[in-house]
């Protein structure tokens, strides 16, 4: 358990390392010690696929740290512009490798599946913090690559998400289509996708607490467990529907600000491509839910100790929940 803590503290330093560097190298630095602090605690020596996972994801981060460090050394060299300009491309792409956008994607799935839910939790939200925070310090030279990785990754989430059953997958795909929202606030507006952040975090926290205290990794075992207790259904499915972006929920309000700052940059087809797919997207999340709804829900085999393990989780979730509503009638009363 101390070592497992030691990394994660490393894990976190490295990335404070990264964000907070004031050269190129110790940008670097902070990513390659957040890497070699994530492995051991990926690795389980009673779990080959974690293990597996691991290996694939040093050797993927690995190579994108490769891209990454020989794109900063040519740019520094101060060449041509347009050898300039092609490294600033290698050097953004290392960075898409690094968190999984579409095309570079096809890591991310495999590897979150063969992880534990608080591996999983720390791939979909932490490690994305460094990557993202390091395109949002760049100057934004090529903006037409930035809205190239956004359609791919909102297109790609959709379409291959459809098909699956495991929930880890499902939340990989979910994930990568919230990368492309996170971008594209980015892209215009700094400060918003800090929100879309914190907020995607909070919700996929909400999601994973319960399917990690139910012990649950695929759709079949999803119904059979949600049988048993139906609030915390009730629950589970409205966070689904926040995730999808949903009003009256949390997760609406970073996306309804996204929308609305394309419009005002009139980019109107490239709003009409991301909502089209995050729809897609939504109907993988309302599939889940209508099936859990059609489930039958036997009342008498609520047990007392099972309920009391969820008490902090009901009074959190609907705090969660609810807080678009009260945000909003702050935002009145003000």
């Amino acid at each position: 358990m101390l070592n497992k803590m030691i990394f994660l503290f490393t894990l976190i330093f490295g990335t404070m390392i990264s964000i907070s560097s004031y050269s190129w190298m110790g940008m670097w630095l902070g990513l390659e010690i957040n890497l070699l602090a994530i492995i051991p605690l990926m690795s389980d020596t009673k779990n080959s696929m974690a293990s597996e996972a691991a290996m694939k994801y040093f050797i993927t981060q690995t190579l994108a740290s490769m891209i990454l460090l020989m794109s900063l050394i040519i740019m520094s060299m101060n060449f041509t512009f347009i050898i300039n300009s092609s490294f600033y491309l290698a050097y953004m792409s290392a960075l898409f490798i690094k968190m999984g956008a579409a095309p570079f994607h096809f890591w991310f799935p495999e590897i979150i599946q063969g992880l534990s839910w608080t591996n999983s939790f720390i791939m979909l939200t932490w490690q994305k913090i460094a990557p993202m925070t390091l395109i949002s310090y760049s100057n934004f030279n090529n903006i037409n690559f930035i809205m190239f990785i956004v359609i791919m990754s909102s297109m790609i989430s959709g379409i291959m998400g459809m098909n699956q059953t495991n929930i880890k997958k499902i939340l990989a795909y979910s994930s990568i289509n919230h990368i492309s929202w996170m971008l594209t606030s980015m892209l215009f507006f700094e400060k918003i996708w800090m929100y879309y952040f914190i907020i995607y975090s909070i919700i996929s926290l909400n999601i994973i607490i319960i399917l990690k205290k139910l012990n649950i990794f695929y759709m079949n075992q999803l119904f059979s467990s949600l049988n048993n207790n139906p609030l915390i259904k009730f629950f589970f499915m409205l966070n689904f529907m926040s995730l999808g972006g949903l009003p009256p929920f949390l997760g609406f309000l970073p996306k309804w600000l996204t929308i609305q700052i394309l419009i005002k940059m009139n980019l109107f087809y490239l709003s009409l491509i991301i909502i089209i797919m995050t729809l897609v997207t939504l109907f993988f999340y309302m599939r889940i839910i209508t099936l859990g709804m059609i489930m039958k829900t036997d009342n008498n085999n609520l047990k007392n100790s099972y309920m009391k393990q969820f008490n902090n989780i009901y009074l959190f979730n609907f705090i969660i929940l609810m807080s678009l509503l009260l945000i909003t009638i702050s935002f009145n009363m003000l």
